[in-house]
């Protein structure tokens, strides 16, 4: 049986990942996140723009 992976959303800035410190800012992550959003073109998205995001991927909406 395989193992599971856990995906962790960095504190400062919503960004999910496998790793325990962020690859984008090097910032603290959690298990404990909500939601979550696919940014394809972060300079034309308006949910990128309210966020704050400022790069491609996939982000947390709720980190706690």
């Amino acid at each position: 049986m395989a193992a599971r992976t856990v995906y962790l959303a960095c504190k400062s800035c919503n960004f999910i990942t496998e790793m325990n410190v962020c690859p984008r800012c090097a910032g603290e992550t959690t298990r404990e996140w909500q939601g979550q959003v696919a940014i394809l073109d972060f300079e034309k998205s308006e949910i990128a723009k309210k966020m704050g995001i400022t790069a491609n991927g996939i982000y947390a909406l709720k980190v706690r």
